[in-house]
């Protein structure tokens, strides 16, 4: 049947609804019949991909559309088009079938593809005996798609795409292009609106900003040699492992002269290698998926499945991971799930509608951050979240996700004022939909993946949030202690003299230190917006600041809880970090500064070397007091312990008095040795200490305690038990 000519006034104007049941080759009375869309062209002859030929079609509107019956039945074809001399070949995109099946679009409909990023998004592939590219994207509500990029000149009239109208899935494939192209989708809303052209959800790779389209890239790299690291951590119970963990911003931990970044490959060069010499175990990146604006950090992403081009090729962090792995160093990223920002390329509004947000503000908007908040009661939303959370596990060997802002999820009224919210379906301020895919994400996270473990930033006093799911948890690996952080912190920035009145800021939190897999986090959080850094938070003159540092890292390393230190933290850094300049690493050529590094080095060696302090850092059995009331002479003491393992004595000095013959109560008569001072002249203290052991007697030993010291103590099993 001839198509009217308002049909073909449409299919030329790329308005209309299915070009596939016009364009391409169809079964016909004669034979099969062909049509195309070839501008520019006089003449064209069909092949077939083999070369075959099989026949000439007729120009028969003189905007390039060409019509004419062909040998065979419909299959792929190909033309060789021509203008007075000029010839070019073009392959026919509507000639070749859909890619995604009846398999995928059950599994879509049901919210249940852990496959998407093999999917959707643009996929260089072999199809129907052809090479090119498959672009899949997801807008249920659009009247009409069309992929546009440098390989059609951005004009939408060139590609416009196939509905899947089981899913709301749009997909074409266009042969002879590969790797390397930009492209967005142009996307009319369903009341006929044209939105400004967007960037793939599922793009491997974008262009730099302040462009904004994606590219056409393979993610991850082909070749692995991390077997013997990721065997390890699938057969370990993390909580009983050194996790000693070095936050970094991979924008500003060095500057590479005049080159805005480094690439991964040059961080890979300076900072694997920074942080084995460190004793580190795990490198945590602030989010390295794409995001249009340095100062957010990667917190406000436009590309959850891309690399940020900030660093080079998506292959350049596969590359990174590997060589963390093949140096015995596990790599974290920071993960945000909780929202996304409303930049017109990215997913707000995506088809014209409120599709991955909510249209009411009061569920839709976040207002600390001016941006959208996913709805996560969409399965769609879900399962294109869950899917990024398993990507970066598949496609990059990360060891494991730290998800952001889980707090501002939890609650429906979190930073709201009470008529800026909407109760959830009892009444309550639970958000009931996030809790079910934070446990979807978790369950597929660690079902899927063994050895890879999720970290949730979550502020508040929310039950179970490193429960099982199956046990009505969250399902989370470890959880952050904001409290350790706030609580110590607060007592540290007080003057020694007070600190006799706030004995609970430290004490308190080993109530509740095992009801969670804590991470104790020194965060970035903790060095922006004002804060300062670390050691102008503590007390005192410079001396007292650098001695309370130690002696504050010194406790925070022989606590119960797995450690994490943002970058420059570890020497000191005197000014308060920003993303747009180098970690001031000229410190280091100050002695008090080196000092701290040789500290942090030190604790980190210590901690991964001695099983009393790591083993059961998530179980109260590794935990006892020593000295828990000493509040007038501001001391701590409790020993940490493990089976099969020396237990080891930590003592803590927060006032600048020396006590020359402080009474330590000890589990066990013997020789203690003295492991780690914060006061040895190496770090940059007094230099006083216990010569290196202490002997306990009767239950009790009698010791030297520096003045704002830190001081561990492992018992090397020579006396009778007390």
């Amino acid at each position: 049947m001839q198509p009217s000519a308002r049909a073909i006034d449409a299919l030329l104007e790329g308005t209309h609804a299915d070009p596939f049941a016009l364009l391409g080759v169809h079964p016909g009375p004669q034979g099969a019949f062909a049509r195309a869309i070839l501008p520019g062209a006089e003449a064209a002859e069909a092949f077939a991909l083999d070369g075959t030929t099989l026949g000439t079609l007729t120009r028969v509107d003189p905007r390039g559309l060409f019509e004419g019956t062909v040998a065979g039945t419909p299959q792929p074809v190909k033309y060789r088009c021509s203008h007075g001399p000029h010839v070019w070949w073009f392959t026919d995109p509507y000639s070749f079938g859909p890619v995604l099946g009846p398999t995928d679009d059950f599994l879509i409909g049901e919210g249940t593809h852990f496959r998407l990023f093999d999917k959707m998004g643009a996929h260089p592939i072999e199809h129907e005996g052809a090479q090119g590219v498959h672009f899949a994207v997801w807008a249920p509500n659009a009247s009409l798609v069309a992929v546009v990029g440098d390989f059609n000149d951005w004009d939408h009239r060139r590609h416009p795409m196939r509905k899947r109208a089981d899913t709301g899935v749009w997909e074409i494939f266009l042969p002879d292009i590969g790797t390397g192209r930009a492209y967005k989708y142009r996307i009319v809303g369903p009341d006929g609106t044209v939105q400004p052209l967007k960037a793939d959800p599922y793009a491997f790779a974008a262009e730099l900003r302040p462009a904004t389209a994606s590219i056409v890239a393979r993610p991850g790299k082909p070749d692995w040699d991390d077997e013997a690291h990721r065997a390890h951590w699938a057969g370990a119970d993390a909580r009983r492992e050194p996790i000693s963990i070095y936050e970094v911003h991979p924008g500003s931990w060095r500057k590479p002269g005049s080159a805005e970044f480094c690439s991964w490959d040059e961080l890979a060069d300076q900072l694997i290698p920074y942080c084995i010499d460190m004793g580190f175990t795990h490198i945590e990146f602030m989010p390295v998926s794409e995001h249009p604006y340095d100062p957010s950090w990667g917190y406000q992403t436009t590309g959850l499945y891309a690399p940020s081009a900030r660093f080079g090729e998506p292959a350049g962090f596969a590359r990174f991971v590997d060589g963390a792995h093949q140096a015995g160093l596990s790599v974290l990223v920071d993960w945000v799930p909780a929202h996304f920002p409303t930049d017109a390329f990215g997913l707000s509004r995506f088809d014209g509608t409120y599709l991955y947000e909510h249209e009411d503000p009061r569920l839709g908007f976040h207002p600390d951050w001016n941006t959208a908040i996913y709805n996560f009661g969409r399965r769609e939303v879900e399962a294109f979240l869950i899917n990024n959370a398993l990507f970066w596990a598949e496609q990059y060997h990360v060891d494991g996700l730290r998800v952001d802002a889980v707090a501002s999820m939890l609650y429906r009224d979190y930073s709201r004022k009470s008529d800026e919210w909407i109760p959830n379906d009892e009444g309550g301020r639970e958000n009931w939909e996030a809790v079910r895919f934070l446990q979807g994400m978790n369950r597929a996270i660690y079902g899927q993946h063994q050895g890879v473990i999720t970290v949730a930033e979550e502020s508040t006093s929310w039950p179970g949030v490193t429960m099982p799911a199956h046990e009505k948890g969250l399902g989370f690996g470890f959880k952050w202690n904001m409290g350790f952080m706030h609580d110590t912190l607060k007592y540290m920035a007080r003057d020694p003299v007070h600190r006799r009145y706030h004995h609970d800021e430290i004490t308190f939190g080993l109530v509740y230190a095992f009801a969670e897999n804590f991470v104790l986090p020194l965060s970035h959080d903790e060095v922006v917006h004002g804060k300062g850094s670390l050691l102008n938070k503590m007390a005192g003159d410079d001396w007292q600041k650098f001695a309370s540092l130690r002696a504050y890292y010194g406790l925070m390393w022989g606590y119960p809880g797995k450690k994490l230190l943002f970058m420059g933290q570890e020497f000191a850094q005197a000014r308060e970090w920003s993303e747009a300049r180098s970690l001031d690493w000229d410190l280091l050529a100050h002695e008090p500064h080196a000092g701290m590094q040789r500290w942090v080095r030190d604790l980190n060696g210590t901690y991964r070397n001695t099983k009393a302090l790591h083993a059961r850092d998530c179980e109260a059995e590794g935990f006892a007091w020593l000295v828990v009331d000493d509040a007038l002479a501001s001391v701590f003491a409790w020993v940490r312990k493990a089976p099969g393992a020396n237990p080891v004595a930590v003592v803590c000095n927060m006032t600048p008095a020396t006590h020359d013959h402080y009474r330590l109560p000890l589990p066990h008569d013997g020789v203690w040795r003295e492991v780690l001072n914060s006061d040895a002249a190496h770090y940059g203290g007094s230099g006083r200490g216990n010569m290196g052991q202490i002997e306990a007697q009767d239950g009790a030993a009698l010791i030297v305690l520096p003045g704002l010291s830190t001081l561990m103590f492992e018992f090397l099993g020579s006396g009778e038990e007390g």
